[in-house]
């Protein structure tokens, strides 16, 4: 085959690949748009239950089977079942809770009760508006994570976060239009993040970051007791700028409500000369997170392909 031809056949199938990702992301959108039609209460445990039936007949929940067999397996495949359909629902939610933020996240500091998402460590959010030092927060894809960066506002503490756009080019424009009208500074996991961020913890300011996701040139750890690799860059930065480092996580609780919970700073891992020890650093945050997923397993994404093992399942 000819260089002209090898040419046309990339451009073709590029093509192909663009008309698939517009007909999927118009179907969702035209879904979304249905649901706000809808009161929250209504719409939101409806689409929760569609995708406990539908999310079983798609290929993910294949992979999301296998991850649980294989990190839970002291667990029936009844339990493993139960989780990934509770999986389905607690995506699902996620997803619809986009169009009705404004209704959900109710959340008042000075509130003399809580309301639809109640926060855990509000002192913490607190000293860290008013410290004004640089600092970094993690969490993971649990629950709904989106209501952690909303929450940081409320309490006018700005936070410039990581985060990793969907594959989906159309979905991605969206989603990040969304998330920057209501979660402030946002930074896209792409070339050159480092430094915005870095940047970002030079001036004292703070950093959110998700690390719970696959990254095929990161520090090798385990997670579960399996073999994954952890994206080095939190502690690559705290290496460089020496600051306090918060677990914060969304655990989704009966009746459609949502608790934030952001626990006491983390002791980091050090070398002998005093030193940010990276691996061992990485290998800290996948045990935090997997305390959290242990405790609430059917609040995490187990269709992602954590352990980088899909190529297996073909």
């Amino acid at each position: 085959m000819t260089y002209k031809y090898r040419m046309a056949l990339t451009r073709i199938v590029i093509a192909l690949r663009r008309v698939r990702d517009w007909v999927i992301a118009t179907l969702i959108f035209s879904l979304l748009r249905l649901i706000s039609l809808l009161p929250a209460h209504k719409a939101i445990p409806f689409v929760d239950y569609m995708a406990r039936r539908i999310g079983p007949l798609t290929s993910r929940h294949k992979l999301a089977m296998y991850n649980l067999s294989r990190a839970f397996p002291e667990k029936s495949v009844a339990e493993h079942t139960q989780i990934a359909t509770d999986m389905w629902g607690s995506m699902s939610r996620l997803a619809a809770e986009y169009v009705f933020l404004d209704q959900i996240f109710d959340f008042d500091p000075d509130a003399d009760k809580p309301g639809w998402v109640e926060v855990e460590g509000a002192d913490i959010f607190l000293k860290l508006r008013d410290t004004n030092k640089p600092f970094i927060v993690f969490t993971a894809h649990t629950g709904n994570f989106e209501l952690l960066p909303i929450a940081a506002a409320a309490f006018d503490l700005d936070v410039m976060a990581l985060f990793r756009p969907p594959n989906n080019p159309y979905i991605a424009k969206k989603v990040l239009a969304a998330r920057r009208t209501t979660m402030g500074h946002l930074v896209p996991s792409r070339a050159g993040a480092a430094f915005t961020l870095a940047r970002r913890l030079e001036s004292g300011g703070g950093v959110g970051m998700l690390v719970d996701q696959k990254f095929h040139k990161g520090t090798r750890t385990s997670f579960f007791g399996l073999e994954v690799h952890t994206n080095p860059l939190l502690a690559k930065l705290l290496r460089q700028y020496e600051c306090e480092v918060y677990p914060a996580r969304a655990i989704r609780l009966p009746g459609g409500r949502h608790r934030l919970v952001v626990e006491p700073a983390i002791e980091i891992p050090r070398q002998p000369d005093g030193a940010v020890d990276i691996a061992a650093t990485s290998q800290l945050l996948n045990d935090k997170v997997e305390s959290w997923v242990r405790e609430y397993p059917g609040q995490w994404q187990w269709f992602h392909d954590r352990w980088n093992i899909k190529h297996t399942l073909k």
